[in-house]
């Protein structure tokens, strides 16, 4: 215990006093080696196998807590959309498409209607 003291007693006297105010130093930067762009279709390739969320959305719907704390099996909650109107797909938060609800072998799947323009897709962002 009596060394842990000594030590902080000789780290107290080779420290400066501070001021309130922190000193600024300068710094020397080493210039960053010029690499050559090695092909560009490498990096996007990187790019191209990676996998993204895309939702579909039917519709949405408000509905009390009332009402939700009522929900249990056998529930339905109404949606105002009809069989054939188009769904709204996402990637991640942004509306990027819209789709038509299709099945195929037993399973929901969807089939593009319109890809949206990007300036369209911002505009529209998932509530």
């Amino acid at each position: 215990m009596a060394d842990a003291a000594q030590v902080i007693e000789q780290q107290d006297e080779q420290t400066p006093p501070q001021d309130d105010q922190k000193q600024a130093q300068d710094v020397e930067l080493s210039e960053a080696a010029d690499t050559e762009n090695t092909t560009q279709s490498t990096s996007i390739d990187v790019l191209l196998d990676l996998n993204v969320p895309v939702t579909a959305v039917i519709d949405k719907v408000e509905i009390s807590i009332q009402r939700l704390l009522q929900l249990g099996p056998g529930s339905v909650l109404r949606l105002r959309k009809t069989v054939d109107a188009p769904i709204d797909l996402y990637l991640k938060d942004v509306k990027f498409a819209t789709a038509t609800v299709v099945v195929i072998d037993d399973t929901f799947a969807v089939r593009i209607k319109e890809i949206l323009n990007p300036g369209a897709t911002a505009a529209t962002q998932k509530n």
